[in-house]
């Protein structure tokens, strides 16, 4: 319990430290007008209060990663602690809350638009078409576990295809209805669950710690097939929600639109993946304890899904109420991350479109596409969906990381705060699609073997990151060429 107690401390320190310089390096500004001041049109540009608006975000983020992902990812063994603690603190919370300032200072701009004024017109239109696409997975991804989860709860005729009309349902009017109808009072209650499930399984962590994973026990892979699962590059696209992830810079828009101060970046941006760090390191601890180690866990998981674990231990610990409570907050995570996505969606297809979101007929234009695809998505196999959201997500964490760090350039910033993570998370993107089976592993595997298919599959990622690295420094020549001659 050492190990968690010192990871936990960090993180929570990671805010008060990092999260500070973050900001200082952005340059928030508390005196400049934000987009709720000068753009309100009562559907999306809403003030809401600050509270409100972190509760919102928190929700938006934490769908099924920080939950899920965790209980899967910690089969990684301690290395999943450490990725959640400095993934959050150096990756994640700094790609969340310039991702989000960014997108206050552009007026509420949807990420491609964000993406697109730094990286080119081009780029611009893959991540119109990109950001949509994750957005579609996400909104048909974040129904089946929930649906679960609630027909395990109900009567028996209340199954989960009932369940399943029921969240899309609601998906629809949260996609359509201005942000503080239904949005803006039905997350405090959510929160409200999601919070008390954390907090209550932190506290009896404490009193079922004699299993929590242990840094010098040693930094082992307890996958059932090490080889064919490394730590490097599957463990970070695995624990993605907990840790970084790209469908974060698509829900920050929808907070840039309400803020009303800038001072309230940092806790509510960075803040907010911190937070979700916390719920992903005491999930990954709980599912090692409640199964009594890897061993136990892995018995588990090859019986039943996350959804039976998450039900079983929040009964066991929490009691019948706590429980009831608990799953409830579970339940909550992915669905307030479902509606928000296909939310993000109509924001993004309205922006390049530009099609104004004043009027009910307009935004039905735009949405009912987009309840369509997520229809057509739907009746995919649930296991494609999320294997290709996974990669997807951190496809859409490497653009974004980018356009950071050309504007923190562009604007004579600090930009190493967003290079690093971003030439990392493009060897873990480029290594992954090139070794996973739902990429080319498959295929280089039977021609290489599968220990050359790693290694070539970790030189190819490389070089994908050397390559953007060269034309980066390429392109900061040439602006400092253009200053020196400006002067």
């Amino acid at each position: 319990m050492i190990s968690f107690s010192i990871a936990l401390a960090l993180l929570i320190g990671g805010y008060f430290t990092y999260g500070k310089l973050t900001s200082r390096i952005f340059g928030e500004n508390p005196k400049l007008p934000t987009p709720v001041h000068t753009m309100a049109d009562g559907v999306d540009y809403v003030k809401l209060p600050s509270w409100k608006i972190f509760l919102i975000q928190f929700l938006n983020i934490a769908g099924l990663g920080p939950i899920f992902g965790a209980i899967m990812g910690v089969m990684y063994g301690p290395s999943a602690f450490l990725w959640i603690v400095f993934g959050s603190i150096f990756a994640g919370a700094v790609h969340d809350y310039m991702s989000g300032m960014l997108s206050v200072r552009y007026g509420g701009a949807s990420l491609p638009e964000i993406v697109g004024e730094q990286l080119g017109s081009h780029i611009k239109m893959v991540m119109r078409v990109f950001a949509l696409l994750l957005m579609v997975l996400v909104g048909a991804v974040f129904v089946y576990n929930p649906a679960d989860l609630l027909a395990m709860l109900t009567p028996e005729h209340l199954d989960r295809t009932f369940w399943i009309v029921v969240i899309f349902a609601y998906y629809m009017l949260a996609t359509l209805l201005p942000i503080d109808k239904l949005i803006g009072k039905l997350y405090p209650l959510f929160g409200f669950a999601l919070l008390f499930m954390a907090v209550g399984i932190l506290v009896m962590l404490y009193v079922h710690w004699d299993q929590t994973p242990e840094f010098w026990e040693g930094f082992y892979n307890h996958k059932p097939d090490p080889d064919a699962n490394p730590i490097f590059p599957m463990m970070f696209v695995s624990i993605a929600c907990g840790a970084i992830s790209g469908f974060h810079a698509t829900q920050s828009p929808m907070m840039a639109r309400c803020l009303q101060n800038e001072r309230y970046g940092r806790p509510i941006f960075y803040g907010a993946m911190i937070t979700e760090g916390v719920v992903a390191l005491i999930w990954a601890a709980a599912a090692i304890s409640f199964t009594n180690g890897y061993k136990g866990l892995q018995e588990f998981l090859g019986t039943g899904s996350p959804a039976i674990l998450v039900n079983t231990l929040s009964s066991d610990w929490l009691g019948a109420v706590g429980g009831v409570l608990a799953v409830l907050g579970v339940i909550a995570a992915p669905i307030t991350s479902g509606d928000t996505a296909l939310r993000s969606a109509r924001l993004i297809a309205a922006d390049f479109l530009r099609v104004k979101q004043k009027t009910i007929l307009k935004r039905l234009m735009v949405s009912v596409p987009i309840f369509a695809c997520c229809f057509a998505v739907m009746l995919l196999p649930y296991d494609a969906l999320w294997r290709y959201f996974a990669w997807c997500n951190q496809m859409l964490s490497v653009f974004t990381l980018w356009a950071i760090t050309v504007w923190l350039a562009s604007n004579g910033r600090q930009y190493w705060i967003s290079l690093f993570p971003a030439l990392f998370m493009t060897v873990v993107t480029m290594s992954y699609i090139m070794f996973a089976p739902e990429g080319f592993g498959s295929l280089l595997t039977g021609w290489l073997g599968l220990q050359t298919a790693y290694l070539t599959s970790l030189i190819f990622g490389g070089a994908v990151a050397a390559v953007l690295l060269a034309l980066f420094c390429k392109w900061k020549k040439g602006l400092v060429l253009v200053s020196l001659k400006s002067l």
